[in-house]
């Protein structure tokens, strides 16, 4: 069992990662709680392929858990989701001595640490995830929320769990897409932070892609140990963890653009890193000059979209820059963009003018 623990005085709380942690959940999460009434929050597909072996582990602590499961996907983090969830912890008699465990992808983590944070102002959380992408990334850092029409992840909380439990062999029942996507964030903390993360990622691209198990539980750790870094140092996101942003301005505006069906949150990200690397580049800020190259090659051997696709980019790449307003990161009116300088080293920049940002864009964008 590798321990990352996550520095946050009276709040802190460890990531348990091991290889058939699953079958210890129950175990590991139940010196965190105060009574023994959970309710777990899951996608239909991760229910139907996980839901009994956690259950079963969880009844094996001494813990009474329910199911309540919600249609996998993007769209499902509404507000609309969240009030069903509620109901679901009334019907369970959740109390505020109880906890919610959220169990799946990004998604459900976000759902349900949502969930938490709001039933009775507030219960205690464990998240469980099952994606490579929540493994190293949404399941740290008690960052909750759901989405709306205003835009992504607009509504929400900072929620922090009670534990985090990760089982890297989970992503063995993943969709292959589902997880390349996940690598995007692997990715990016090799660039923000880590050289020597990203070297290795190079010289195990390959064994990463095709998911093989050594390299997956390397990745996750690595992964981990950066997040809980940027989480101690920055808990609310004032500073440095904006950081961990990297390429997302841009791959969240791609994905409202696309109606959150046509690209993977990882994917959408893989694109906004290029433009992230185009700014830097045009503002004079990039000082490293293989970076381009080594990053695309890295999303090239993780099999990740490198362009967006439209019929009429200048149209679209003003529509993009039109999204980044609603963007949560938006600060005193400025969108606030993460911009690599070397392998390592990235910046904040805001105040950017409206045609520079839309250059940007446009540089990812082909006719099709």
């Amino acid at each position: 069992m590798t321990t990352v623990p996550v520095a946050l005085g009276e709040r802190s709380y460890d990531i348990h990662l091991a290889p058939g942690a699953l079958d210890h959940a129950g175990t590991l999460i139940a010196p965190r709680l105060a009574g023994k009434k959970i309710l777990v929050v899951a996608d239909e597909t991760v229910a139907r392929l996980h839901g009994a072996r956690l259950i079963q582990a969880l009844q094996a602590a001494g813990l009474q858990a329910t199911i309540a499961t919600f249609t996998a996907g993007e769209p499902a983090k509404t507000v609309a989701t969240a009030e069903r969830m509620w109901a679901a912890c009334a019907a369970a008699k959740i109390d505020r001595t109880d906890a919610i465990i959220g169990f799946g992808g990004g998604v459900s983590g976000d759902l349900a640490g949502f969930v938490a944070a709001c039933w009775m102002r507030g219960v205690r959380f464990i998240q469980i995830p099952t994606t490579l992408l929540a493994m190293v990334d949404s399941s740290v850092g008690g960052k909750t929320g759901v989405n709306s029409a205003a835009g992504k992840n607009l509504v929400g909380a900072f929620k922090q769990p009670e534990a985090v439990v990760i089982d890297p062999t989970l992503v063995a029942s993943m969709d292959p897409r589902e997880y390349r996507a996940g690598l995007a964030e692997v990715l990016k903390y090799g660039v923000i932070r880590d050289p020597v993360f990203f070297g290795w990622q190079e010289a195990f691209a390959d064994e990463l892609e095709r998911a093989e198990p050594d390299a997956v539980a390397h990745a996750v750790a690595e992964s981990c140990r950066l997040k809980a870094w940027y989480v101690a140092e920055d808990e609310t996101e004032q500073g440095v963890r904006a950081h961990l942003n990297y390429g997302h301005t841009f791959g969240h505006a791609i994905e409202r653009e696309t109606g959150y069906t046509r690209f993977l949150h990882g994917e959408a990200v893989g694109i906004g890193m290029r433009m992230a690397v185009d700014l830097a580049r045009r503002q004079g800020r990039l000082t490293e000059a293989g970076l381009p190259r080594r990053q695309d090659d890295l999303l090239r051997r993780y099999r990740l979209p490198l362009v967006l696709t439209a019929r009429d980019p200048a149209a679209t790449a003003r529509a993009l820059v039109q999204h980044c307003a609603l963007d949560k990161k938006v600060a005193n009116g400025q969108t606030r963009f993460v911009l690599p300088v070397r392998l390592g080293q990235v910046e904040l920049l805001d105040g950017l003018a409206v045609e520079v940002v839309e250059a940007a864009f446009l540089s990812g964008i082909v006719q099709g």
